[in-house]
């Protein structure tokens, strides 16, 4: 049973103090370049300092974006900034005004947000039945009320601009649910439902919803051996999220023709995790 996250995952505090989320201003202001008066488009993208997000930022970045980079990891963000002029933008999506200060801090710098890239997210792998209620609510705060509350926040600047794109990532598990990945499986599955009924209230207004539903990824929550079989690389996944947001897609999803291991994964995970592991593991 193991808790993986993005690099923006809710880690508890060991003390009582209240918590102070952080993102009420840019990190180290001008470190990475100028902010406002940009002809450029600009994304926000969470969950940047690893993973889909790291890599979805690097993509945009070469096509000229200006990037807003969102994480609780300081350094993987500077590691993702690095040779482009990104600001970064630390914060704690998990904690009550996480959402509102980032959005808040994300316009402040650059005055606008042309397309917002939800890629924060927070797994736990192992049997339901033996996952800690705390981390159940952890997972589904992260993963689904967070995503609702930083998109609510933004939507509206977009709605005023008349031209935006929010990008929500639906993964393969929204679809038919991964076994040890219960709740994981049903917060995609929730962003998936709130993309689609999103997408149809925002018609006339300029404003576009990208669902991205890849299918498993390798470095998402590589929480057990040999997980990795099978799965779609951070790159593969990051350059579906730009070509969808290029061209103005309402949804990429997964391969045509899904993989021998995805298959076998989907439909005997016990057999699943015997293959990849060995016959002298424990399965």
């Amino acid at each position: 049973m193991t808790l993986t996250g993005s690099g923006s995952a809710h880690d508890p505090r060991t003390d009582s103090a209240p918590r102070h989320p952080a993102a009420s201003a840019p990190d180290r202001p001008g470190a990475y370049g100028p902010a406002r008066g940009l002809d450029r488009r600009v994304a926000l993208v969470t969950g940047a300092s690893s993973g889909i997000g790291a890599a979805t930022a690097r993509r945009f970045a070469l096509d000229g974006w200006h990037l807003l980079l969102s994480g609780r990891d300081r350094h993987g963000l500077e590691r993702t900034a690095s040779g482009t002029s990104a600001v970064v933008l630390p914060a704690d999506l998990a904690a009550p005004d996480g959402p509102r200060l980032l959005a808040r801090s994300a316009l402040h710098t650059t005055g606008r947000i042309d397309a917002l890239v939800a890629g924060a997210g927070l797994g736990w792998t192992g049997p339901f039945a033996a996952m800690p209620h705390t981390d159940i609510d952890r997972v589904l705060t992260l993963d689904l009320n967070a995503t609702l509350h930083l998109v609510r926040e933004v939507l509206p600047s977009m709605i005023a601009a008349g031209r935006g794109r929010v990008v929500l990532l639906g993964a393969g598990a929204g679809g038919g649910g991964v076994p040890q990945e219960a709740v994981h499986s049903a917060a995609r599955a929730g962003l998936a439902a709130f993309a689609k009924a999103l997408r149809r209230e925002l018609r006339g207004t300029g404003v576009g919803v990208t669902l991205v539903e890849p299918g498993p990824v390798g470095a998402a929550f590589p929480a057990r051996e040999g997980d990795h079989a099978g799965r779609l690389s951070p790159g593969h996944v990051a350059a579906r999220i730009w070509e969808a947001v290029s061209q103005d897609r309402d949804e990429t999803g997964a391969p045509a023709r899904p993989s021998l291991p995805d298959r076998v994964r989907e439909l005997a995970p016990g057999l699943y995790r015997r293959w990849t592991n060995g016959p002298n593991r424990p399965g």
